[in-house]
């Protein structure tokens, strides 16, 4: 598993459990946009064939967590609105390197490190909550976000140098610890 350099802290667990509606619905609106993130990846990347399997799965684990977080949202009578641009996904996608070979890389390790954070955060959710149906719900999401986590580390492994990986996953952790570090909690993932 990948080790971030900084831990979510408590105030964050709380403004989520202040506001789990809200919460819920950025829940749903990042899981759907994993799906069709990992399905751009074999869309943007054709010639790249060994990320092709690997992504239409995930691309469909994440529709059926979209999905299942849809239903607790509408359990809940809770409504969709527009997408909100997400602060900590933007600032990392303002990392990334030009050029193709280097921007799908750099997309690849940065992906792995949001679901690393994701793994983090989702497991925070599920110590937090009371056992039944929803905290058995977010343990399984955190195991989920690992494997994706995982994934994507290796696939960026198959397309690039093993100290090229290093250092960009290295590069990323780092500015991942400073963008987290200045995000303010809020009921959402990122």
């Amino acid at each position: 598993m990948i080790d971030l350099h900084i831990t979510t802290g408590p105030q964050w667990v709380h403004a989520v459990l202040s506001d789990f509606d809200t919460f819920l619905l950025d829940h749903a609106a990042c899981e759907r946009k994993a799906s069709a993130m990992a399905m751009t990846f074999v869309v943007r990347y054709p010639d790249r064939d060994k990320i092709h399997e690997p992504m239409i799965v995930l691309a469909r684990e994440e529709l059926a967590h979209f999905h299942r977080v849809f239903r607790l949202c509408m359990e809940r009578g809770l409504r969709f609105s527009r997408d909100q641009k997400d602060p900590y996904v933007n600032a990392l996608l303002k990392l990334t390197r030009h050029g193709r070979d280097a921007e799908f890389v750099d997309r690849l390790v940065m992906a792995g490190v949001v679901e690393a954070r994701g793994h983090e955060r989702f497991g925070h959710i599920a110590n937090a909550l009371d056992p039944g149906p929803l905290k058995s719900f977010y343990a399984e999401i955190t195991q989920s976000e690992a494997r994706h986590a995982e994934i994507f580390i290796e696939l960026a492994r198959e397309y690039g140098e093993a100290d090229e990986i290093d250092a960009r996953l290295a590069y990323f952790l780092e500015q991942e610890a400073a963008i987290v570090a200045r995000l303010p909690a809020r009921p959402a993932l990122h």
